[in-house]
């Protein structure tokens, strides 16, 4: 898999550097479902994604996808419900992506822990742009579940929270896949917000699995949750172009 380093310079939250990983045999030109990773490194080095994805792809579980790494930078400031940082990656980051490299449907988009929130938040205020959103351990944090009122950006958080849970209609069709560990501190939280988004009308699904708040076990939601998604991918893409075809 050949991997490429870009920067996307003037977004609201400054500099993202990113690296977009292309599979083997394919090229810029061919156009391939995007999986777009909050995290990238680490989800690449401490949860071995990449080498799932080649591996499920070798024995024809997944098709050919591009990965896009996002590197974190200040990582709180930007995945703790900022929406300077949804706008940098819908209005700057993807475009960026989109002029470089040929793609197929839209992205699937990815996070754990605060990357899962900030992935929904993307999502819910840019509603349509990904095709699917894969959300391990999200930090959907509320007042009256969770004890983390020291952290900095506690009331951003809370207060997006809670515009998630007033809605009262569905936001997206971009299926929402949930994962999250039976040990951790963020159980509650994610099993009321799969309520609260299954209640709008969201096509979401919840799985509890064994394990903590630690990446070891977000690599064990991959097979094969996340490994479904991209399936779905390929057919996501089809029906787009069909739909492409009847309105021609």
């Amino acid at each position: 898999m050949a991997r490429t380093r870009h920067t996307v310079e003037g977004t609201p939250v400054g500099q993202v550097d990113l690296a977009v990983v292309t599979p083997t045999g394919t090229r810029r030109t061919d156009p391939l479902p995007l999986l777009i990773v909050h995290d990238g490194p680490e989800y690449s080095r401490r949860a071995h994604l990449l080498k799932v994805i080649r591996e499920a792809r070798a024995c024809g579980r997944v098709p050919a996808v591009r990965v896009v790494l996002l590197e974190p930078g200040p990582r709180n400031e930007r995945y703790a419900a900022n929406p300077d940082w949804a706008t940098a990656l819908t209005e700057h980051v993807l475009p960026t992506v989109h002029t470089a490299y040929a793609t197929a449907g839209k992205p699937t988009l990815m996070g754990a822990s605060l990357g899962a929130l900030a992935s929904l938040q993307a999502e819910w205020r840019h509603p349509g742009t990904f095709g699917a959103l894969f959300l391990q351990s999200g930090s959907f944090f509320r007042k009256r579940l969770d004890d983390e009122e020291d952290f900095e950006f506690w009331d951003r958080v809370t207060a997006f929270v809670t515009s998630v849970r007033r809605a009262r209609r569905r936001r997206t069709d971009a299926p929402i896949v949930l994962t999250c560990g039976t040990e951790e501190g963020n159980l509650a939280n994610n099993r009321q917000m799969a309520q609260v988004l299954a209640a709008q009308g969201h096509d979401v699904t919840l799985h509890e699995l064994p394990g903590r708040h630690d990446w070891r076990f977000w690599e064990k939601g991959f097979d094969p949750f996340l490994l479904t998604l991209l399936q779905g991918s390929e057919h996501r893409t089809r029906r787009a172009g069909e739909a492409h075809d009847a309105d021609a």
